[in-house]
């Protein structure tokens, strides 16, 4: 390959990249995962499917075939840098299942075919950033959850001991209290269902479960929550910090600028001054 034939792919490759970064295609893309999941959830009606299944099978292999498209672009615009942003590969995996035929050993993974709405997440930016937060949280929130789990053992062995033997249906064992202890933490009937019916026995049992809910349900969950803002607030700042430097350079560029003008200015002046005298 040429010089010129070098500058052409790449002029080539460029107008290509305009094209699919572009408003209109990016716009096209989100109003057709949207309607893909429009399609997916039609599909799950039997007299949707029976009176208009055919059209709407049509319709999804269209969508498909036009992310097909834009997926393929996409790799012939980046190459081997699509493979390295783990979006584009998530887009390149949920696409290349949606391509699953629908009979065969490999039938069971066309429920698979739903997560292509997932692709709003890699579309959006907003929603991107928040997964993207989401992400970062994890190693934080392990730290959480081992304290969490360090909690959950003391008092499922605290529980068992205490209530295990009027109540072996709840805490009879290890497994049995966690799990006990796991549905009073959601909060669901938790008062009647299980900790009045306990107290009738052991009057003061509220002793043990309304700090276990005060630390299991509040504290940890507003732990969870803070781990998690942190960690978005950081990828949002990170993301900032680049348009930052670009106004700061702007602006340091301007003032560069309209000091040199002056310095022009005052030399002038001063040509002027000895011409006169």
């Amino acid at each position: 390959m040429n010089v010129q034939d070098t500058s052409n792919w790449a002029d080539w490759r460029l107008s290509l990249k305009k094209f699919v970064e572009s408003s209109p295609v990016q716009r096209l893309v989100i109003v057709l995962i949207l309607v893909s999941a429009a399609l997916l959830g039609l599909e799950t009606s039997d007299a949707v499917v029976n009176s208009w299944g055919k059209w709407v099978y049509l319709f999804d292999r269209i969508i498909v075939a036009v992310f097909v498209v834009e997926i393929t672009l996409r790799i012939l615009v980046y190459r081997a840098q699509f493979f390295r942003d783990p979006w584009s590969v998530f887009d390149f995996l949920v696409v290349s299942i949606s391509l699953i035929p629908a009979s065969g050993p490999l039938e069971v993974l066309r429920s698979l075919r739903v997560l292509r709405v997932l692709r709003l997440l890699t579309m959006v930016p907003s929603m991107r950033r928040v997964v993207g937060g989401m992400l970062a949280a994890i190693p934080g929130l392990g730290s959480v959850v081992a304290v969490m789990l360090v909690i959950y053992y003391v008092s499922a062995v605290m529980a068992t001991n205490l209530f295990g033997d009027e109540f072996p249906e709840w805490f009879g064992s290890l497994g049995d209290s966690a799990y006990t202890l796991f549905q009073i933490m959601t909060l669901e009937s938790w008062s009647m269902g299980i900790v009045r019916p306990v107290m009738e026995v052991f009057p003061y049992a509220w002793l043990f479960f309304v700090p276990f809910i005060l630390i299991a349900t509040f504290t940890m969950l507003n732990l969870f929550i803070a781990v998690i803002v942190n960690a978005v607030q950081e990828v949002q700042q990170g993301e900032s910090k680049p348009a930052k430097a670009v106004i700061i350079d702007a602006d340091s560029a301007a003032i560069q600028a309209h000091i040199f003008k002056m310095e022009e200015d005052m030399a002038q002046l001063k040509r002027l001054l000895n011409q006169r005298t």
